[in-house]
């Protein structure tokens, strides 16, 4: 499939797809340069009950201290985060409106996707069952944060609350860009819903694990929000693994990431990419909490746990 020379090719030397893969990098390795700084990670990373407590105003602060602190008193309530599922939402509907009738902020990207990207594409089933799940993750989510989210004044940096609505635009370009070969060939119809050919062996896999995983996540947050106060969780999943609502989160994106590969292909690269940025954002975020039950409950809180990923971390 030929298209015409691409402006944004033409001006960075990319297409829309390894721009969109390059902003989940860029994101995940300055989320992991926040966390290996202690005078960043102690300022900006850190939210909710693990956040530091604000810092003390001294007049002979060092310059850089002081611009610093300046800078982590930027903060929005920790409730924010729902706003990443209605983000996540509205930016599906975008899409399958932009997709079901071939709109102009579809064609513009497509126009800016190399012919390489578009030769070798995703299924139009496999864009429409990959899209539907990721509508269904953001409901979830938005359902969980409306209902579980209790009154609190705990807090986040205010680029951590914009990183986060910036992730959820983008996971919602990367898990269907690959495809747009397929999708520009055709008009969708709802005939394109129907289940006319029986399932790969890829589906038949992770499409269950998707459901397994997002079925144990809430399980995880329908306990955490159960509990009166902060305190050792006893719920089975946690026995042996401080956040294993974070590893369902994982597992979630793994499955994306496979059911969402091309013709060929065992991955889909651009989804792999947000994985590894939902891997080290949670990884930081596991490790902090790891600390947090440590210091306010004590080794034994945490002794012969994984920390997110069993045999891993």
């Amino acid at each position: 499939m030929a298209v015409n020379n691409s402006s944004l090719e033409a001006l960075l030397g990319i297409d829309s797809v390894d721009a969109t893969r390059m902003c989940f990098i860029f994101a995940a390795c300055t989320t992991l340069v926040f966390h290996c700084l202690p005078v960043l990670n102690s300022r900006f990373v850190n939210y909710g009950p693990r956040v530091s407590p604000p810092p003390s105003q001294e007049n002979d602060k060092p310059t850089t201290a002081s611009f610093l602190d300046y800078l982590a008193a930027w903060r929005v309530p920790h409730r924010y985060f729902a706003h990443y599922y209605v983000v996540s939402l509205l930016s599906s509907a975008f899409w399958a409106s932009q997709l079901l009738t071939n709109g102009p902020v579809f064609r513009f990207v497509v126009e800016n996707t190399s012919d390489e990207h578009l030769n070798k594409s995703m299924t139009v089933h496999r864009v429409l069952l990959c899209s539907v799940l990721m509508a269904i993750q953001g409901g979830r989510r938005l359902y969980e944060s409306m209902v579980y989210t209790k009154p609190s004044s705990s807090t986040m940096w205010v680029v951590h609350w914009l990183v986060g609505l910036s992730f959820y635009v983008g996971i919602t370009v990367a898990i269907w860009i690959e495809g747009s070969g397929a999708i520009i060939s055709k008009t969708l119809t709802l005939d394109d819903f129907r289940i006319t050919v029986a399932p790969s062996l890829k589906t038949i896999v992770f499409l269950p694990l998707f459901l397994m995983a997002s079925g144990m996540q809430h399980d995880c947050h329908h306990y955490l929000a159960s509990l009166k106060t902060y305190t050792v969780p006893i719920h089975p999943l946690f026995f042996g693994i401080i956040c294993p609502h974070y590893t369902a989160e994982c597992v979630i994106y793994l499955s994306l990431t496979i059911l969402a590969a091309p013709e060929g292909e065992l991955v889909n690269k651009t989804v792999l990419c947000a994985m590894f940025y939902v891997v080290i954002n949670l990884g930081v975020t596991a490790r902090n909490s790891r600390l947090w039950y440590q210091t306010k409950f004590g080794e034994d809180s945490v002794r012969g746990k994984w920390t997110f990923l069993p045999g891993l971390y």
